[in-house]
């Protein structure tokens, strides 16, 4: 898989987990769910890169994450939302389409 491409899925899986939080109660959820959940929109990404990616969410103050031990517990954050909607962009973290 070429570097853009594999850099192109990252950007998008970071842009769905934003939008699977932005649809769930309280916009909070567990990586193994999150994890689940990517699978229906194409991704198929191991449990420890789905952790990553929520890791790094949580460094660009997407998302606050609670480590519980075997999970992440994450919550979106306003700026999170910001970016799931396309009101706001992050470089890494692609943008939504029309």
């Amino acid at each position: 898989m070429s570097t853009h491409f594999s850099d192109f899925l990252r950007q998008d899986q970071r842009l769905v987990m934003l939008r699977i939080l932005s649809e769930v109660p309280q916009y909070r959820s567990n990586s193994s769910v999150i994890h689940n959940l990517l699978g229906q929109f194409g991704h198929h990404p191991s449990r420890d890169q789905v952790r990553a990616e929520l890791t790094w969410l949580g460094e660009q103050a997407l998302v606050s994450v609670d480590d519980i031990g075997s999970v992440l517990v994450v919550t979106l954050t306003e700026r999170g939302e910001d970016v799931a909607k396309g009101r706001a962009s992050v470089p890494g973290v692609s943008k939504p389409r029309a």
